[in-house]
C-alpha cells in the first residue's frame, strides 16, 4: 500500500504537512508509540503513529525524527489533540530528514488508522502469496519437483506469519513447519475435524486443544456420501482463529487445500501398483492356488512392497471392516483406506512413507499384505505387528469420525515366512477380526494370540445364549447390589482375578480377610454356585467376560 492511498482515504481524515515528493513510499505495517526512541522496536516500512506525549520541549523533535527515520519507517503520522495542532519545529525536523508527516484530525481514533492500515497490506500480501501459491500448484502438478506441502507452507510462515501442518485422519503428521505439535494435540484436532466434518458444519473448523486455537481446514476428494472418504482425508491446521479474516484470506487458504489436495492425488496414483499387486496375491491365496503359484506372485511383487531387501521377507495379514448403520455404504473401499493409513509407522512424516504397505479390499472387507523384514536365525522370529500399538493413537479420532453408526474391527495374524502359510494367515486374521467384533466400542482390534484363548469361543456364541448364561449368574448380584450397595459384583472380579486367593484379593480391595469370606457366601447364596469348585469359577469368569 502507498502513503498516496492513505492521504486519498477520506474516512481517515489524514492532512499532508510535508514529503509530497516522497507519497509513493510503501507503508508494510503500523504502529502507535510514544516512547521517545522507539527505533528498537520497528523493522522498516512502518506508519508511525504517535500522541507527542513524548515531547516536552522543541528540542525534542529532531532526535526522535532523526531515530524514526533511520529505522527506514515510512511516514509520521502526529495527532493533534495532545498539543492542539503540530507543532513547526516536528515540521522542520522531518522535512529536513525527508520524513512524510501527517496531521491526524482529534475526531480521528488511531485504532480506525491501525485497522485499515493492516487490512490493507495483509490483503495485498495475501495476493502476493496467492500468486507464488499459483506458481506451486503448476509445479505440483506436474511431479514433485516443486517441493510438496512443505513448500507452500513455509510460504504461510515467511508471508503470512501463519504457523500450519497437514495431518492425516489419525493426526500424523504429514507436512508443516519445523515446530512439532505434540501427539495428544494432533489427535485432538483429527478427531474434531472428523466430528465437524459428519454433522456437516461449515468450514473453516474452529478447536481449541492444550490453550491454542486452530482452524481447520479440510482436504477432502468429491463424494456422493462424505463416509465414503472422510476417515482417510487429510486438513489443514492453522495456528490461529479464522473467524474474523478477510475473504481474501480464507480464499487464499482454500487454495492452499487445493494445492495439497494435488499432492495427495499423487499420492493414491503412485499406490496404484502396490494396490494391483496385493489385489493380485489375495485373490490367489483367497481361491486356494497353490503355494508355488503365489510365491511367484509375491516373487513379482516383493521389489515392490519391500524394496531394498536382500532376503525374502516375513509375511502378515491384518484384516479390517468398516460397518455403518443400514449398509448403504460399501465398507471396503473405506476400510482400505484406513488401513493404508493406520499401518504406517507413527513416527513417520510426510506425504507418502506407506510404501511398504499394500492393501486390497473384496466387498466389505479389506486385506492388508504387511511385509515384515526377514532375520537370521541368531535375532529369531520376527516381530509381529504390534496392531494394538498402531491403533492406540488412531482410535480416538477415528471414534469421532464414525460416530454412532459406524464401527472398524481389525484382526491381525501371526507372521508367517512362505507362501505356504498365507492361506493359514488370512484365516486367521478373519478369525481375530470376528473376535474384535465382539467387543464394545467403535474401534476394536484383536491379534492372533488371542485365538487360543477361551475368547476364540466367545463370539459364536449366539446372543440369546450369551445373554442368558449371564443373566443366570450375575442378575442375582447385581439387584443385591442395587438395593445394598454390597458390591458383589467387584468383589466376584477380584477374587477371580487373584485366582481365589483369600489374603491377596482382602488386600486388594482393603477388606478384612473375614468381611471378603461373608461377601463370597452371599454370592454363592444368591447364586447357588460353591466358588471352591473350578467349574463355578471359570463359569463365573467367562459370564464377567461377555456380560
Amino acid at each position: 500500500m502507498r502513503l498516496r492511498t492513505l492521504l486519498e482515504t477520506e474516512a481517515l481524515g489524514l492532512r499532508l504537512l510535508g514529503g509530497e515528493n516522497e507519497l509513493d513510499r510503501t507503508v508494510r505495517g503500523v504502529m502507535t508509540t510514544d516512547l521517545r526512541d522507539p527505533s528498537r522496536y520497528l523493522s522498516g516500512g512502518e506508519l508511525v503513529l504517535t500522541g507527542l506525549a513524548w515531547r516536552r520541549g522543541p528540542e525534542d523533535s529532531e532526535p526522535f525524527v532523526r531515530r524514526v527515520a533511520g529505522a527506514g519507517v515510512a511516514a509520521l503520522a502526529a495527532g493533534e489533540a495532545e498539543l492542539g495542532g503540530i507543532p513547526e519545529d516536528l515540521v522542520q525536523a522531518c522535512a529536513r530528514h525527508r520524513l512524510p508527516l501527517f496531521a491526524v484530525d482529534e475526531k480521528v481514533a488511531f485504532a480506525t488508522i491501525t485497522e485499515y492500515v493492516v487490512r490493507q497490506v495483509s490483503t495485498e500480501r495475501a495476493g502476493d502469496l496467492a500468486a507464488v501459491v499459483e506458481r506451486h500448484r503448476r509445479l505440483m502438478s506436474s511431479g514433485p519437483a516443486g517441493g510438496g506441502p512443505d513448500a507452500v507452507l513455509d510460504l504461510l510462515v515467511t508471508d503470512l506469519d501463519l504457523r500450519a501442518w497437514v495431518l492425516s485422519s489419525t493426526g500424523r503428521r504429514i507436512a508443516g513447519v519445523a515446530a512439532e505439535l505434540p501427539e495428544a494435540v494432533r489427535a485432538e484436532l483429527a478427531g474434531e475435524h472428523l466430528a465437524a466434518s459428519r454433522t456437516a458444519r461449515p468450514a473453516p473448523y474452529r478447536a481449541q486443544a492444550a490453550g491454542r486455537v486452530y482452524s481447520l481446514f479440510p482436504i477432502g476428494r468429491a463424494a456422493a456420501d462424505p463416509r465414503t472418504t472422510l476417515l482417510a482425508d487429510w486438513l489443514l491446521v492453522v495456528e490461529a482463529d479464522a473467524g474474523d479474516w478477510p475473504a481474501e484470506r480464507l480464499d487464499l487458504l482454500q487454495g492452499v487445500t487445493q494445492l495439497i489436495a494435488v499432492e495427495r492425488e499423487r499420492q493414491d496414483a503412485a499406490g496404484a501398483v502396490r494396490r494391483r499387486l496385493a489385489q493380485e496375491v489375495l485373490e490367489l491365496v483367497q481361491a486356494g492356488a497353490p503355494p508355488a503359484e503365489v510365491a511367484a506372485r509375491l516373487r513379482v511383487a516383493a521389489p515392490v512392497l519391500l524394496p531394498g531387501a536382500g532376503t525374502a521377507p516375513h509375511w502378515q495379514v491384518v484384516v479390517a471392516r468398516v460397518d455403518w448403520a443400514g449398509g448403504e455404504v460399501a465398507g471396503g473401499p473405506v476400510a482400505q483406506a484406513l488401513l493404508e493409513e493406520i499401518l504406517v509407522d507413527p513416527a513417520a512424516v510426510g506425504a507418502d512413507p506407506g510404501d511398504r504397505i499394500a492393501v486390497a479390499h473384496s466387498g466389505d472387507e479389506a486385506m492388508a499384505l504387511l511385509p515384515l523384514p526377514a532375520v537370521s536365525d541368531e535375532e529369531g522370529a520376527a516381530d509381529g505387528l504390534h496392531a494394538d500399538g498402531l491403533l492406540r493413537s488412531a482410535a480416538g479420532p477415528l471414534a469421532r469420525g464414525l460416530g454412532e453408526d459406524g464401527r472398524l474391527t481389525v484382526g491381525v495374524s501371526a507372521t508367517v515366512h512362505s507362501a505356504e502359510g498365507l492361506r493359514g494367515a488370512l484365516e486367521e486374521a478373519r478369525h481375530a477380526r470376528r473376535v474384535a467384533a465382539a467387543r464394545p466400542g467403535r474401534v476394536c482390534v484383536a491379534g492372533h494370540e488371542e485365538l487360543a484363548s477361551h475368547v476364540l469361543l466367545l463370539p459364536f456364541v449366539p446372543d440369546d445364549v450369551r445373554r442368558a448364561f449371564t443373566a443366570r449368574l450375575l442378575d442375582p448380584l447385581r439387584a443385591y447390589d442395587r438395593r445394598h450397595r454390597a458390591e458383589l459384583i467387584p468383589t466376584l472380579e477380584a477374587f477371580l482375578d487373584c485366582d481365589g486367593s483369600w489374603t491377596r484379593c482382602a488386600t486388594r480391595l482393603h477388606l478384612h480377610v473375614n468381611t471378603l469370606r461373608y461377601r463370597i457366601g452371599r454370592i454363592e447364596q444368591l447364586t447357588g454356585r460353591d466358588l471352591s469348585r473350578l467349574e463355578d469359577k471359570v463359569d463365573f469368569f467367562l459370564a464377567l467376560r461377555i456380560s
